[in-house]
């Protein structure tokens, strides 16, 4: 969508206060309290609760007073409270948990609604569980009270290590694949942080997050789908964004979808996921992810792609297939950003999904003003100061910090995170010497000429190709 200030209207400090970004959100700040109060219950452990870990359950219990959760957490405080909490306590308080940043979610998600014109679509149910998973799934569930019983104060490398059976028996099942890897993911860092007792620092709203989720996807028709669609029709990526951790690198490239029967357009993703040797770094991840999805390529040469019959969720996740998938004609982002962007349906958040730190909503800006400062650059859209997130740039991209601070339009990702909806920019475009210059976070998804890319990219294809040699020769032993 377009940003441009009006030439006439309120003052500035009008205007901010009238921003649908800046307005404040009812009940935000006591959800927000009541979610802090059970992690920090759980950080000591509900084996033998201390009277201060009674109270922070009592308060999570009133929040949710008004709600249909209501008698059953507070029976789970309860418990809790006395060192008496069995499974379905410790359910309860997870979904207590669940629903209030689900609020908070849904909250931040009507302010930005207000900004982009943008209403999701509904929401439709899913199809329950396939029941030959229950005892894997309670074993899960066991594993995970045994841990909020211990609290992260009292973890160590015995009861951590109860995890690896149980993903060991998750894994080989596809419809099983996601409450897998959050237990495997969620087991490895608690096993990097043991003993808990000594430690400085717990990521308790972090580590709080992981185990009310992994908890609600071990529950009957937590995982269930609804039956995807088929989507035929044209492609037009917007922009392309890079997470990169030691181990494993996702690409996810948003796009705005536009159906071959001339029916709305809607705004999708497509993901593309791969483990990482730590010794490939910056534009060489490229190289791990490039052969598995056709449309990286694409997005990183500006390229639609004609879709025929592809598999996708009801919330806006292509099921990317490369057999249902051919390049198009080219298609420049900010062209599909101006034009098809902005009436564009956004879609449903799935229930589990209902997060704020989830929320990351693809919005076009221009006509804004910059202010940098060392390295904090600022947009300030109609009168709203927006802090950009220029760490989040990938470092296997050309977009920079200070391409964001010299630009005139951008392709953003609207974000809310440390209280304040922030822009994670995937492409900007600017002037130079009278020429429209842009420069996208994923330029190089499909091959590079610069130097110092190519550079890496050739270092990670020999590191690849060694890895692979090594472990051919180990599986022929």
């Amino acid at each position: 969508m377009g940003a441009d200030a009006p030439s006439t209207g309120p003052a500035p400090a009008e205007a901010a206060s009238a921003h649908p970004l800046a307005q404040p959100v009812d009940g935000l700040d006591d959800a927000l309290a009541a979610v802090d109060a059970l992690d920090r219950a759980l950080t000591g452990g509900l084996l033998r609760p201390r009277p201060e870990q009674a109270a922070d359950l009592t308060h999570l219990a009133h929040a949710i007073a008004a709600s249909p959760l209501a008698s059953r957490v507070a029976e789970a405080a309860d418990k809790a409270s006395a060192g008496a909490a069995g499974e379905e306590h410790f359910v309860a308080l997870a979904a207590a948990r669940a629903a209030l940043l689900g609020a908070v979610h849904d909250a931040l998600a009507v302010r930005v609604q207000e900004f982009t014109g943008r209403t999701p679509a509904e929401q439709e149910p899913s199809a329950a569980d396939a029941p030959d998973a229950a005892n894997v799934l309670a074993a899960a569930r066991s594993w995970l009270c045994d841990l909020a019983r211990s609290g992260w104060q009292g973890i160590d490398h015995e009861l951590v290590a109860g995890a690896a059976p149980i993903v060991s028996a998750l894994l080989p099942d596809p419809a099983l694949r996601r409450p897998a890897v959050l237990l495997d993911g969620f087991a490895a860092e608690l096993a990097a942080s043991c003993p808990g007792a000594t430690l400085e620092r717990i990521p308790a709203r972090r580590w709080g997050d992981l185990w009310s989720r992994a908890l609600l996807l071990t529950l009957p028709g937590a995982l269930g789908t609804a039956a995807p669609d088929r989507l035929t029709g044209r492609l037009l990526p917007l922009g392309t964004d890079l997470h990169e951790h030691a181990t494993a690198v996702q690409a996810q490239v948003h796009a705005v979808f536009e159906p071959a029967d001339g029916g709305p357009s809607r705004l999708v993703r497509a993901s593309v996921s791969a483990p990482k040797p730590d010794t490939v770094v910056g534009a060489g991840v490229w190289q791990l992810l490039r052969p598995h999805m056709t449309l990286l390529a694409a997005a990183g040469e500006g390229r639609a792609m004609e879709l025929t019959d592809m598999p996708a969720t009801t919330d806006g996740d292509l099921l990317w297939d490369d057999a249902h998938a051919h390049p198009g004609e080219p298609a420049d982002p900010f062209a599909a950003a101006r034009v098809a962007l902005p009436t564009a349906t956004a879609a449903a958040t799935a229930p589990l999904d209902r997060h704020p730190a989830g929320l990351a909503v693809p919005v076009f800006l221009e006509g804004y003003t910059v202010e940098r400062h060392d390295d904090t650059v600022t947009f300030t859209v109609a009168g709203h100061a927006l802090p950009v997130d220029t760490d989040r740039a990938p470092a296997a991209g050309p977009l920079t910090p200070d391409a964001v601070a010299a630009s005139a339009a951008c392709i953003a990702l609207l974000r809310w995170d440390a209280g304040t909806h922030r822009l994670q920019p995937l492409a900007v475009e600017s002037t130079v010497r009278r020429r429209t210059v842009s420069v996208h976070a994923g330029a190089w998804a499909g091959g590079t000429t610069d130097k110092a890319a190519a550079k890496a990219e050739k270092a990670a294809t020999d590191a690849v190709t060694v890895l692979r040699e090594r472990a051919g020769r180990l599986l022929r032993k």
